[in-house]
């Protein structure tokens, strides 16, 4: 859907149900684990062209039992290559919606603060005039300073060059 000014919600009824099918979600994958930096760095990773390798090297497997000692566990490497392929299917579907919950949530984040920068003009404003806004322009006004020196970048500063 193209991005267009968002006017949508979700209810409680909704996001209890997003949150349990996300529940769901995990318990029916209840051999999911959590890796380190170091484990993923020494680990292989499986594109494109290590898939078909191990693919062509299952069938391989499979229509020649016999070379392979009896120790290794065809079923096993198997089950990995079928797994993989599942969970491969499975992340390109939750990537997909990962990037439009958060685009979504860029956009309609983006309207919020689009919207508050517009009321706090018009509390600015009117606080010249109306009793009791001085006070919530202020505090506004702090915390828009907070925002602004928060994510403002550090400017850089030039070096001279080394003689």
């Amino acid at each position: 859907m193209p991005y267009q000014d968002l006017n949508a919600s979700l209810t409680d009824a909704d996001r209890q149900a997003i949150k349990q099918a996300i529940a769901t979600i995990q318990q029916k994958l209840p051999f999911l684990i959590t890796l380190s930096a170091e484990d993923r760095k020494r680990l292989y990773k499986m594109g494109d062209k290590r898939l078909a390798f191990v693919q062509n090297s299952l069938n391989v497997a499979q229509s020649n039992r016999n070379i392979l000692p009896a120790s290794f566990d065809l079923d096993g490497f198997s089950n990995d290559y079928h797994l993989s392929a599942d969970l491969s299917e499975l992340l390109m579907l939750l990537n997909q919606l990962t990037e439009q919950v958060d685009d979504t949530l860029m956009a309609v984040s983006s309207e919020a603060m689009g919207s508050s920068l517009t009321v706090y003009d018009y509390v600015k404003t009117a606080a010249k005039k109306t009793p009791g806004l001085k006070a919530i322009a202020e505090q506004l006004g702090s915390l828009f300073k907070a925002i602004r020196t928060k994510t403002a970048k550090p400017a850089t500063t030039a070096t001279a060059p080394a003689n």
